[in-house]
């Protein structure tokens, strides 16, 4: 499926070729090397794995770690596995 400007630019070529009269012979280019694929779309934002119970602060795990986490972990004495999200509460 061509975009709009690469209709329009499609209509001037073709509006040329008619012109000055080019046939397709005229027009050999060789082969054509294949087209790349076009790029996968971004993916979906990532909800967050980690919630801290108090203050409701949230991580999506990626990354550095936020203060918030490490003050948890060191010297709030939650563990880990306190502070990550169970898949059931994503649903």
């Amino acid at each position: 499926m061509l975009t709009p400007e690469q209709e329009a630019v499609v209509r001037a070529i073709r509006k040329l070729v008619d012109f000055w009269q080019i046939t397709a012979d005229e027009l050999d280019m060789g082969p054509q090397a294949p087209r790349a694929p076009a790029p996968p779309p971004p993916a979906a934002p990532k909800g967050p794995k980690y919630r801290h119970p108090l203050t409701q602060q949230t991580w999506d795990g990626e990354g550095v770690q936020p203060q918030w986490l490490k003050e948890a972990l060191t010297r709030e004495g939650y563990t880990v596995d306190e502070l990550r999200i169970s898949p059931d509460a994503l649903a």
